[in-house]
């Protein structure tokens, strides 16, 4: 199966209806499934082929959407790429996924060209917006020439559609394979457990006949089509597959934003009537403490969603007082699909703390001793996911997968306890993972850039709290002898060589870092410090 064929089906069942706003204007379903034929039928004139990566570097919009369902359609496999990684950061993943062609804006060009170097194989920049530098491929011209009819590649079950890549502890990132059927599987999933069954409605039996003309105007087997979700997370992330496919599966609308701004949020919201809010921690407690909040309407929204990041049970608690909407927490993670449990909305009231319960029924989690034994209710242990939605493999690193999938189950790394009622709780993340407003830092990926600096001897990271995002940056710094060098120049350091969510708020500097008998800095005793 391929799951592109989602967008046709869509129309097929739907008809042609208003699917995504952007920037205030809407595209319809079919104005977006004809610019990725477009698209599909170009990037085979370049000679891509079945199997063969294809990178997007874009924030959201619709360019996104195209670019996602052609290269589905083609059998070609989906790298989404952060546009805001470094240089040396995009050359890695350029050269390890084998990019040939890249679909970004001129507004990267430079990284682009630079990192290229480093990847001598991206041979394709495709850029959009209306002018293209002469040594990339302008995006409107190359579509404008192709059909709008596209035959779709028939792709087997275990075939990779998305390749994710996912920050390592070594500093190397790598490439979560996700298949056609990890997709299909998921978004079905969800779609039975949480939009169906939430309502008191199962699929159960044989699906009865519906009148055409009114489940295009009302509900999809008891979903209501009147659903508009504000999406502001990025679309790079596997979050955006999975949101634009439940959309395309369901019949629902869509509403993008760009960049996160809490007004502008807002401003959608009460001017689109919003239904469904999906953010991280920090975005609700921007949105809370807005001085504008209460110049806004956000009547309108039913579901309020909460993920990647924990939500402090305040937050919680007085966004229900002031909205009267409870925000459900959830948990998930790239190599499961990026969607795996949460409090169910209006089927029950959440567990303030947990993160829910198994959301596809196709799908275990289970809790593991280290022996790798399932303990009972209560004990904490590894949280382990069991089902279609665990991921084929990360990409050409055979030692790495077998290091987390063993007997088919995936193990995450998370810590946590199940309850009597199949709630989970989320006790302590990855041993080292900081998570800073739903973005995963690595300490080491720090550590790296920062032993670059001439004066830097060693340097040691941890996540300290952060009122507004959960958590931030903090590094312990040891000079060299001699080394002169003030905090704040390395804090402009970093600032030249990293992203702005991977810099830290706090630099300290130290005679020396604590270490155990083999030399390995000790980062539990850094915590105790910081």
């Amino acid at each position: 199966m391929n799951i592109g064929r989602l967008a046709e089906d869509n129309i097929k069942r739907f008809g042609e209806y208003k699917f995504v706003n952007y920037e205030r204007r809407w595209h319809t379903n079919v104005q977006i499934d004809s610019a990725a034929n477009r698209l599909g039928n170009a990037l085979k004139s370049l000679d891509v082929k079945k199997g063969d990566r294809v990178g997007v570097q874009l924030l959201n919009c619709p360019e996104l959407l195209h670019v996602f369902f052609a290269v589905f359609k083609i059998g070609a496999i989906l790298v989404p790429i952060n546009p805001s990684l470094r240089v040396p950061e995009l050359a890695y993943l350029y050269q390890d996924a084998g990019i040939k062609t890249l679909i970004s804006s001129p507004d990267y060009l430079d990284k682009i060209i630079e990192a290229r170097r480093d990847a001598p194989q991206l041979i394709h920049i495709i850029l959009t917006g209306k002018k293209s530098p002469r040594d990339a491929i302008s995006y409107g011209k190359l579509i404008k020439r192709e059909s709008d009819e596209l035959g779709i590649e028939e792709t087997d079950n275990d075939d990779t559609a998305v390749m994710i890549y996912t920050a390592g502890t070594t500093g190397n990132p790598k490439g979560v394979m996700l298949t056609h059927y990890n997709w299909y599987t998921h978004v079905t999933g969800y779609y039975e457990t949480v939009l169906l069954d939430a309502w008191g409605v199962a699929v159960k039996g044989a699906v009865k006949k519906q009148n055409k003309a009114a489940a295009k105007k009302a509900e999809v087997f008891g979903v209501s089509r009147e659903r508009v979700s504000l999406i502001t997370l990025p679309l790079f992330h596997g979050y955006g597959v999975f949101a634009l496919n439940l959309e395309f599966l369901t019949g629902g609308k869509l509403v993008l934003m760009a960049r996160w701004d809490a007004e502008e949020a807002m401003k959608r919201i009460e001017k689109y009537k919003i239904t469904e809010f999906r953010g991280v921690p920090t975005m609700y407690i921007q949105l809370l403490n807005h001085p504008k909040a209460d110049q806004y309407d956000l009547s309108s929204l039913v579901t309020c969603i909460c993920g990647s990041a924990p939500m402090p049970l305040t937050v919680a608690r007085q966004w229900k007082e002031k909205y009267g909407i409870d925000i459900w927490e959830g948990y998930g993670l790239s190599e499961a699909t990026t969607v795996n449990c949460g409090n169910i909305a209006r089927r029950k009231p959440p567990k303030y703390g947990s993160i829910g319960t198994c959301y596809q029924k196709c799908n275990t989690i289970k809790i593991f001793d280290e022996a790798g034994r399932e303990l009972p209710a209560g004990q904490t242990g590894e949280i382990v996911i069991k089902g279609p939605c665990v991921m084929k493999g990360y990409w050409n690193k055979p030692e790495e997968t077998a290091a987390v999938l063993k007997n088919g189950w995936l193990h995450t790394g998370d810590v946590g306890y199940m309850d009597e009622d199949g709630y989970i709780y989320l006790t302590d993340r990855k041993k080292d993972l900081i998570i800073r407003g739903g973005e995963n830092i690595y300490p080491k990926e720090i550590e790296n850039i920062l032993h670059q600096h001439p004066a830097v001897l060693e340097a040691g990271v941890i996540g300290i709290p952060d009122e507004v995002y959960g958590e931030a940056v903090k590094a312990f710094v040891v000079l060299k002898k001699g080394g002169t060098v003030s905090c704040e120049e390395l804090m402009n350091f970093c600032k030249d060589n990293m992203p702005t969510y991977k810099r830290p708020k706090v630099i300290q500097l130290m005679n020396d870092l604590p270490k155990s008998a083999v030399g390995k800095i000790l980062r539990r005793e850094l915590r105790n410090i910081g």
